[in-house]
């Protein structure tokens, strides 16, 4: 399960979303979140799906790898839809399990809120899957770079987030060794109750932390010698240009926005 996390990987590639600006992924998939919260009815929720389809088309990532991201928080998926399907109120009750019941305004309320957690997960997905940490660390401090007139760390904040998000499969793939060489030793972290199972886990954070912690000091180690310093006159390799892709993407995503807000709010 912990190979099945996908945020925070890159898959490379020559798609037309990989050759995106980095700066329009990262407003685009923040106007994607935001516009998931504002559809209301299954016209809406379609739109997006057809959106978040051809963003996927676009990407050449195989669609098994991006939904492979979704079986971690398969459970927390499911246990949301039926908390909303049982404790939303409604006239019209399809049936009830003792003081349970199960009402249409539920089924619909635990539908959306799953398709929604669904969608979340894509979206952030496809943007580390098709962005690669440095571009992302461009894009990140070019968008934060108006800030730095109030004396704000951009590049620096940039730099630790991406470091961060790039770390999560590396701790991931560490943390599954570690579990493989604990199970070996005869540690069983699937059996017993909640307490048995974090008693259990103690052997399996100490190594992992020792990880992180080395890990962690042997990156400042190269980036020192290399002589980091920082965001303070860095020139960089590629500037980042908007192209006409990038347009069209705006474009697009607009569109998306216009139709969700119609659906929701006019018709």
């Amino acid at each position: 399960m912990i190979k099945d996390i996908t945020i925070g990987q890159f898959f490379p590639g020559q798609s037309p979303i990989h050759k995106l600006d980095p700066r329009v992924k990262i407003i685009l998939t923040f106007v994607f979140i935001v516009i998931i919260f504002f559809a209301k009815t299954y016209l809406g929720y379609a739109l997006i799906f057809a959106y978040i389809a051809l963003a996927m088309w676009l990407s050449e990532v195989p669609i098994r790898y991006i939904l492979r991201g979704l079986k971690p928080l398969l459970f927390i998926i499911v246990l949301t839809f039926f908390i909303n399907v049982f404790f939303t109120p409604g006239n019209k009750v399809l049936f009830q399990v003792w003081v349970l019941k199960f009402t249409q305004e539920g089924l619909r309320q635990g539908v959306f809120m799953a398709l929604r957690l669904i969608l979340l997960v894509i979206g952030t997905s496809l943007l580390t899957l098709t962005t690669s940490p440095i571009s992302l660390t461009d894009g990140i401090e070019r968008l934060l770079q108006p800030l730095q007139v109030v004396r704000f760390p951009a590049h620096e904040l940039a730099m630790m987030m991406t470091i961060a998000l790039r770390f999560i499969p590396t701790l991931l793939e560490e943390t599954d060794k570690i579990m493989k060489a604990q199970m070996a030793r005869g540690a069983d972290f699937e059996s017993g109750n909640l307490f048995q199972r974090a008693k259990a886990l103690v052997p399996l954070l100490v190594p992992l932390f020792i990880s992180a912690f080395r890990r962690a000091d042997e990156l400042a180690m190269a980036m020192e010698s290399r002589c980091y310093r920082g965001g303070k006159n860095r020139t960089r390799m590629k500037v980042l240009k908007a192209a006409r892709r990038d347009y069209l993407a705006v474009a697009v995503t607009l569109l998306l926005v216009v139709g969700i807000l119609l659906d929701s709010y006019v018709l």
